[in-house]
Formats: structure tokens, sequence, C-alpha cells
């Protein structure tokens, strides 16, 4: 059974940085695209970034560039999200996804920004 769990979500100051992981079970972690969504109050679920299976090519959304970073550690299974200079704006559920056989989503981690 294929599970992405999410943590690392908090309350934070404008500016200031928070590192998210994503935690991948049931399935080959090391074959697969990951990716990071994030989906504010009202607003449609949004792509953040992607990385591709060995951690080589890596895109982010316009929106982050230069402030996000999108990494793997393929013998943890894990998924990070290095977040600098958080903006208000910046507030969501974050998410972890992949396409494995079918789209395969985490429960989320609440992000908030805000002084």
């Amino acid at each position: 059974q294929v599970q992405l769990v999410e943590s690392g979500g908090a309350l934070v100051q404008p500016g200031g940085s928070l590192t998210l992981s994503c935690v991948g079970s049931g399935f080959t972690f090391s074959r697969y695209f990951m990716s990071w969504y994030r989906q504010a109050p009202g607003m449609e679920r949004e792509f953040v970034a992607t990385i591709d299976s060995t951690g080589g090519t890596k895109n982010v959304a316009e929106s982050v560039k230069g402030r996000f970073t999108i990494s793997r550690d393929n013998a943890k299974n894990t998924l990070y999200l290095q977040m600098n200079n958080l903006k208000p704006e910046d507030t969501a559920v974050y998410y972890c996804y992949a396409r494995i056989g079918h789209d395969s989503w985490g429960q989320g981690t609440q992000v908030t920004v805000s002084s």
C-alpha cells in the first residue's frame, strides 16, 4: 500500500525558514519523480516543485524560485522542501505527490506564515 506522510509544517514569522519532509512507503521510492504542491484557503491546489528519481533534475514554480529548494534522500525514502524567506502568501497546506500507477497524495502539512 502506497503511503506518503508529510511533516514539518508550523507557524513561522515572515522571513523565516522551514523544512518539510515526506516519507514514502509501499513502493520503490528511488524509481519515481516526486513533487510538492500546496493549497491555500479558497484556492486551487498548485504546483510548487518537482525532482526526478535521482535528484539530478529539479523544477520549482516561479513564485518560489530562489527561496524554496527541493531535494531527496533515496536511502531514507524521504523527500524534502527547504523553504527560506517565507512570505504570508506561502501560507497553505503542503502536499507530497507522486504518480505511482495513479495519483498518490499525502495527507498534507500546514504551513502558516504570520507575525
